[in-house]
């Protein structure tokens, strides 16, 4: 039987939405589920209206369809260029192709300040693009910018060439850094900017996630975090804990700090490893 104070709760009191709050929730979850595909469409179909407002005035009139059809047929300029840009490469793939193209390199080489822009750009789309172009194949954290505060950060490469032997020439006879690796640190929520680091490689957590999840990670600001399983943690990091902290303290400061599996040794019972010490 309910006393007089209870009848008189509300129903969020004893743990019922009201009406104006389901319909937020109603309306906020429409709002997650719609708005990512909005946008995605809108962007794309800007993309393509872009592309057609631009190429299709070099569309010659025969083979353009809007000149047959009552309406404008979208695509049809991304159709063009696709196709133009597959034959340009064609062309020069050839011996005669590379010929004309390292000619026009040469031409563009002796024009101050066009090459210094041609050669930039032609060596960002080639990384970018190229299928032997190398990209970001791990995400790990690094201390930055002081020690205790970490930051997510890209692997990109070893640190080579002249910076990784300048370094190294400032290092103490008592360093032990392994090398140095050069890592992308974003910013948020704007990854494409960020800092190039040179850390040492003992100072890099490698992490399991992909660096699609890590980009995710900071576009988000940290809101959106990928799922973890703590027995699937990285295994590399388990002989560089050992390694670094000793036999002793490797799983304890593993666990919390790289969210490392126990071992095999640790999981059995104690009366066990008892028996074994015995």
């Amino acid at each position: 039987m309910t006393s007089k104070n209870e009848d008189k709760k509300g129903p969020i009191e004893l743990g019922r939405l009201t009406f104006g709050a389901r319909v937020r929730n109603y309306f906020l979850m429409g709002l997650v589920i719609a708005a990512p595909i909005g946008i995605t469409i809108y962007i794309t179909w800007a993309f393509i209206g872009w592309v057609d407002s631009t190429v299709k005035p070099y569309i010659p009139h025969i083979y353009n369809p809007d000149n047959y059809l009552p309406f404008s047929v979208p695509g049809v300029g991304l159709v063009f260029s696709f196709l133009i840009l597959t034959i340009l490469g064609f062309l020069t793939a050839n011996f005669v192709g590379r010929s004309l193209l390292t000619f026009g390199e040469v031409l563009v080489g002796r024009m101050p300040l066009v090459r210094n822009l041609y050669n930039a750009l032609k060596q960002i789309f080639e990384t970018a693009l190229s299928q032997k172009g190398k990209t970001f194949t791990k995400a790990a954290v690094v201390e930055y910018p002081r020690r205790g505060i970490w930051a997510l950060a890209f692997v990109a490469t070893e640190t080579m060439g002249e910076v990784a032997h300048r370094i190294e020439d400032r290092e103490k006879p008592g360093d032990d850094h392994e090398g140095y690796i050069s890592v992308f640190l974003p910013t948020t929520p704007n990854p494409t900017s960020g800092f190039l680091l040179f850390v040492p490689r003992n100072d890099v957590i490698m992490l399991d996630m992909s660096v699609e999840d890590a980009a995710k990670l900071v576009v988000s600001a940290g809101l959106v975090t990928p799922k973890f399983i703590t027995k699937n943690a990285t295994e590399e990091d388990k002989p560089k804990a050992h390694k670094k902290f000793g036999s002793k303290g490797a799983s304890k400061d593993v666990s919390p700090a790289n969210d490392v599996a126990s071992t095999d040794e640790d999981s059995k019972p104690k009366s066990k490893r008892m028996e074994v010490a015995e």
